[in-house]
């Protein structure tokens, strides 16, 4: 990824960087201006976010994706969040392109990409299956695990492993029962291990990060939801690396303390 000059003919090493004055002209620009001034603005303000697309999509590099498909994904995002930003509500565009960036490429991962199964493990399931049948046509039982690794002369982990690799994946609204009435489906089967403690714990986190100051939440949001270096979040918020270390500690102790 990070060797990666080009991505969809995008040279990434000559994107160009907007300044967050230059971002919020552009914003404006977008919503007040000619019909031909907001296409320009969106243009420029679309060129002039790539590098935070290109920043998003280092957090899937690990997932085996094509870049060039996570990056045009996450254009998508990237337009959404150029088109639908409000700059009346005085926070940095990236506060609020970030996660329309992560959605949109979590969207994508969801509702594209089945599960992979390797050659050699789908191999090794049809050999188990056809183990499996002729043993049961020569004992008139079906055999167990063991006997079947046995005769594969691979461990039971592996057989077990095969055989769940081919499993289809079910659908939650998939129906297991219709007696004429109401359908029950596979969710209404699902153990829910949700209690009131997890939800009064979602409700303690809340206001615990609420109760931290302005400064404490921007620290926060630029190092766990942006993904920033601490020296990023200094000279950023132009303090010392030191500072912005202490800052995040006293506040994590403090959420760590109200929960």
């Amino acid at each position: 990824m990070y060797n990666k000059v080009e991505i969809c003919g995008v040279n990434t090493s000559k994107l160009k960087v907007l300044t967050e004055a230059e971002k919020r002209e552009l914003l404006l620009t977008i919503r007040n201006g000619t019909e031909e001034e907001k296409k320009k603005a969106r243009e420029e303000m679309i060129n002039g976010n790539l590098k935070l697309v290109l920043s998003v999509i280092q957090r899937f590099t690990n997932r085996g994706e094509n870049l060039d498909d996570l990056f045009q994904v996450g254009c998508i995002g990237l337009m959404k969040a150029v088109d639908n930003f409000n700059p009346d509500l005085m926070v940095r565009f990236s506060t609020y392109g970030v996660p329309m960036i992560i959605g949109e490429i979590r969207r994508y991962l969801r509702d594209n990409n089945s599960v992979r199964v390797s050659r050699s493990l789908r191999d090794t399931a049809y050999k188990a299956m056809q183990v499996k049948e002729r043993l049961t046509n020569e004992n008139h039982q079906e055999p167990t695990v063991e006997q079947i690794a046995k005769e594969l002369d691979i461990s039971r982990e592996e057989v077990v492993m095969a055989l769940e690799s081919i499993v289809e994946p079910v659908s939650l609204y998939e129906p297991v029962f219709n007696d004429g009435g109401d359908t029950i489906y596979v969710m209404d089967q699902v153990g829910d291990n949700n209690d009131d403690q997890n939800w009064l714990e979602e409700i303690a986190l809340k206001q615990a990060i609420n109760d931290l100051s302005d400064r404490e939440k921007k620290i926060l949001t630029m190092r766990f939801f942006q993904g920033k270096t601490q020296m990023e979040v200094a000279s950023e918020i132009h303090i010392s690396q030191a500072q912005v270390s202490r800052l995040e500690k006293g506040a994590l102790n403090r959420i760590k303390g109200q929960l």
